[in-house]
């Protein structure tokens, strides 16, 4: 009889299926209340007693290894279903992978740092909360000056000394500090202004400023420097500069470029002109480099500055600012291709 155990035990530890079916009629076998270890227990009683030892040591080892045979099995079926539901069938072509995209200002301002990059601007950049003296008075703006009035301020009540960067000049006034010339930087990023939202301001946008500083810098170099960014970025090879006022730089200019009257869009964009503005630039006024170390009688510089939302809606025919902020997806997915 114990033989017979022993043979079954045998044949329980060769036992595997893959099938549910088969693993509970293997169950039902053994350790039903029909089973072959019932019977064997039944025998129990009509073993002789120097056997029973030796009899009920081995019948366990047959219901250990039934049971430890059915557990095994039932947890590898059901790792193989959990493993079929979270990754399905293998074998089947996937799922088409929806490509994300970049955002419109995202795609200019990269485009806007790879042209200056190639003539040797670095990008720095600079905190968002700023204090008056980098935001204003460093730039030529000191206290109750009447130009601070041009860019309405977000400030912190707790501490007036602290408000939200109205332009990024004040990351150009962080670098020359830190710097000596040579320098040759632009610094994109976000600003912001307390001004009423609509199709065509915000109190959030982005722009990016540039700055040149080195010997013997004139007038001149800034215009070749912009003349080269309107034909890389827009293609267009014909611009003019417009006596204008900042209080940072001195003279003062605003650029255009002849945009065309090609259709009726270009009517519309540019007033029936042709001509579009595009930024504001000028030569550092002498104050501001002293203001940040740099002795003006050696060096002189210019800086420009632009709006990115204004280039991407020239760029993408987009009619309404706020149209940046809204995170519609069916916007954004338009730009896809632009990756």
């Amino acid at each position: 009889m114990i033989d017979k155990i022993k043979e079954h035990i045998a044949e329980v530890e060769k036992f595997d299926t893959k099938a549910k079916e088969e693993l509970e009629a293997f169950r039902i076998k053994y350790l039903g209340k029909k089973g072959i270890l019932n019977d064997f227990f039944a025998e129990f009683r009509n073993v002789p007693k120097e056997a029973k030892k030796e009899f009920g040591q081995t019948i366990n080892q047959l219901k250990q290894a039934a049971e430890g045979k059915v557990t095994e099995i039932r947890e590898a079926l059901e790792n193989a279903e959990e493993d079929k539901g979270v990754y399905g069938d293998l074998t089947r072509p996937s799922e088409p992978i929806n490509l994300g995209s970049r955002h419109p200002i995202s795609l200019v301002k990269n485009q806007i740092i790879e042209i200056f990059s190639n003539i040797g601007f670095n990008v720095s950049e600079g905190p968002e909360i700023e204090d008056d003296w980098h935001n204003f008075t460093a730039l030529n703006l000191p206290e109750y000056h009447p130009a601070r009035d041009m860019q309405d301020t977000f400030f912190i009540q707790t501490n007036p000394d602290v408000l939200l960067r109205t332009h990024t000049s004040s990351v150009q006034v962080r670098y020359m500090e830190n710097n000596q010339p040579p320098i040759r930087t632009i610094s994109p990023g976000r600003v912001f202004r307390n001004e009423a939202i609509s199709a065509r301001s915000h109190c959030i946008f982005h722009q990016v400023e540039g700055l040149y500083i080195d010997k013997d810098v004139s007038f001149a170099d800034l215009k070749q420097t912009l003349l080269y960014f309107t034909k890389e970025m827009f293609g267009k090879s014909k611009i003019r500069l417009r006596p204008s006022y900042f209080p940072f730089t001195e003279p003062s200019a605003e650029v255009d470029i002849y945009w065309g009257l090609e259709n009726e869009i270009d009517y519309r964009i540019t007033k029936g002109t042709g001509w579009l503005e595009i930024m504001g630039c000028g030569m550092v006024d002498p104050n501001v480099l002293e203001n940040c170390g740099i002795d003006s009688k050696e060096y002189s510089g210019f800086a420009f500055g632009m709006g990115i939302e204004r280039i991407a809606m020239l760029l993408y025919q987009i009619g309404d600012i706020r149209m940046f902020y809204e995170n519609d997806v069916r916007f954004l997915e338009q730009f896809k291709s632009a990756l």
